[in-house]
């Protein structure tokens, strides 16, 4: 999936404009970055389009992922994007909709269990069946 595509596919989902779709995209995945591991990340970034990768770049210091949970990591969305939390939330998890669609399936639920249980309300949708996404 290209940039273009990927950026489209979640202001679909959040019902944005692209270029809000767009920062998003880069708010959640830069704080995704943060969650997961220095390695997983690196995994991630290569099943995405390049303009991606520098907002998925993991601490050079560290493979450890920073531990926060789904509240935390809404809040930091919505600094990041300058949005209320409603919006961060919203557009996290047409990310991770849009990230499912986008990368491989074994990809997908290694990031995935990296995540803690609080995170069910943001990722769930993602993975729901295909027609189920759709509605």
């Amino acid at each position: 999936m290209d940039h273009h595509t990927f950026v489209s596919r979640v202001a679909r989902h959040t019902g944005t404009a692209e270029d809000r779709a767009a920062t998003l995209t880069a708010a959640t995945l830069e704080t995704l970055a943060e969650r997961l591991t220095g390695g997983e990340v690196l995994d991630l970034a290569a099943q995405l389009p390049k303009p991606l990768w520098g907002v998925l770049s993991p601490h050079p210091h560290t493979e450890a992922a920073e531990r926060f949970g789904a509240a935390e990591f809404v809040a930091r969305v919505a600094r990041r994007a300058d949005c209320d939390e409603n919006t961060a939330r919203a557009g996290a998890r047409a990310v991770f909709a849009t990230l499912r669609e986008a990368i491989s399936g074994g990809e997908f639920s290694d990031v995935v269990m990296q995540l803690p249980r609080d995170y069910r309300d943001m990722v769930e949708p993602a993975l729901a069946p295909a027609t189920a996404r759709r509605r």
